[in-house]
């Protein structure tokens, strides 16, 4: 007897090997294999031994010890990559994995992923190839550039350049461009990893042309010029164009490279969107260089592409730093389709994704938030307030930091009396959905931003809040 009086838990557990002779288990091993099978059972057995010991009046039967066994196997073998909502508002948004990409470049992911292909292997001479071919005819048509390479991501292709360019030699910056991004990415620390010696001129707010006069010399590798992600500087500011640094650089023979950032293929006006300096337009004003990401307002996978002259290329290409950053035959299959839709400009806005969801009219969005309020109304019951609003989604990314899209969505408040973090409460548990919810809390206010919450997932997204709902009671 315990000493209070109590009888002692019973502790005796079934043999492992009689828990995985039964014939229930007959499909778990047979789906997860016998040996994870089998540690993962003695580390379920032991966590139950251990809560008997502790008081807890726990089944031991071997149903209900096998049914510990699936839920744990089923846990240790789910995906912590997850599709989710994004209602941010976001629409590029980094955290969420930027752009979303059109079937096309699906189907083509999935092609690469079933068979070989000729990634380098040119098939007309039967010799090795050049991966960059696969996608340099459709790149230098739609940016002007001689020739083109590709790395992984933009901040590698500013990397690269830097250091097949620069290493040892000076690199010209406005200090108003001495940008830092997500993840703590900064230009000046770029430069040393490269190897270049940063030369800053001017001032924060303005730099002039004479200021990139008086330190170009020999000494320097490039005059670069850096697109600032994220913010703006407004007020008394002078910033020096690539069109009016060109004949500088051509005086000096020194080439301007300019880090563009998110970097679009086509003029985003004729969409009714803000304008935003498009490569090709860099490019003719005088850029030798430019490096632009695939996964921002191009609408493509990750990756990071160098345009521009062919010489320049050429000795970029040749770095062995080129080899350590290039990218895999998933990146240019989804990238070929994705390019080729480019060829098609008056089709763009209903092909290409990322440009569907930010040309989405906002009386699509306004009558999907009408709709949705009462169902989530009632999810959530009289502990929160749903209302349709209106509200301002943004590109995301670094793309026009400071413009805004009019959008709709559902704006939730927390109801009269309530205490606590309602709003806060509520987020983790859209978080915790089958498909998560991302919103964003401002103003005392949780926003579902519906611009990327498109008609064929509404389905979806209803059909889950009966669990919402559940996990409040």
């Amino acid at each position: 007897m315990a000493a209070d009086g109590a009888a002692p838990p019973n502790l005796r557990l079934p043999a492992v090997h009689v828990l995985l002779d039964d014939p229930a288990c007959a499909a778990l091993l047979a789906q997860y294999g016998r040996e994870q099978s089998v540690e993962t059972l003695r580390t379920v057995l032991s966590e139950v031994r251990a809560r008997l010991l502790a008081g807890e009046a726990l089944d031991t039967a071997p149903a209900a010890l096998l049914a510990l066994l699936d839920a744990r196997l089923r846990s240790n073998n789910a995906s912590k990559l997850v599709p989710v909502f994004n209602l941010t508002g976001t629409v590029l948004h980094t955290n969420l994995g930027r752009a979303l990409l059109p079937d096309e470049a699906v189907q083509a992911v999935v092609e690469a992923l079933r068979w070989p292909m000729n990634l380098e292997w040119d098939l007309e001479t039967g010799s090795r190839g050049d991966r960059d071919n696969l996608v340099e005819a459709q790149l230098r048509a739609l940016t002007g550039a001689e020739a083109v390479t590709i790395v992984n991501n933009n901040a590698a292709a500013v990397l690269l350049m830097l250091n097949a360019l620069g290493a040892g030699r000076e690199v010209i910056v406005s200090r108003g461009e001495l940008v830092e991004i997500g993840g703590a990415f900064r230009i000046p620390d770029i430069m040393t990893r490269a190897g270049a010696i940063l030369r800053e001129v001017g001032t924060t707010n303005r730099t002039h042309l004479k200021d990139y006069a008086e330190f170009a010399g020999a000494q320097t590798a490039m005059l670069l010029k850096v697109h600032t992600s994220n913010y703006a500087i407004t007020g008394f500011t002078k910033e020096v164009t690539v069109a009016e640094l060109a004949p500088l650089a051509r005086e000096r023979g020194i080439p301007i490279a300019v880090d563009l950032g998110s970097g679009t293929l086509v003029d985003l006006e004729r969409y009714g969107l803000p304008h935003e300096t498009t490569v090709k337009e860099t490019i003719a004003a005088g850029a030798d260089l430019v490096t632009f990401s695939g996964d921002k307002l191009l609408g493509g996978p990750q990756c990071g592409i160098i345009a521009g002259r062919a010489d320049l290329i050429a000795a970029i290409k040749k770095n062995p730093l080129k080899r350590a950053l290039r990218v895999s035959k998933l990146t240019l299959a989804a990238l070929e389709p994705v390019l080729n839709l480019y060829r098609a400009p008056d089709l763009l806005p209903e092909r290409l994704t990322t440009l569907r969801l930010l040309t989405r009219p906002a009386a699509a969005m306004r009558a999907l938030a009408e709709a949705l309020q009462a169902p989530l109304q009632e999810a959530l019951g009289t502990a929160y307030k749903v209302a349709a609003a209106p509200m301002s989604s943004q590109i995301g990314s670094g793309a026009l930091p400071v413009d805004r899209l009019p959008s709709y969505g559902l704006a939730i408040r927390a109801g009269a009396g309530v205490r606590g973090n309602p709003l806060g409460v509520l987020e983790r548990r859209l978080r915790a959905l089958p498909r998560p919810v991302v919103g964003r809390i401002a103003d005392d206010t949780l926003w579902l931003d519906l611009r990327c919450l498109e008609e064929p997932q509404r389905d979806v997204f209803i059909r889950q809040l009966a669990q919402l709902a559940s996990s409040a009671a």
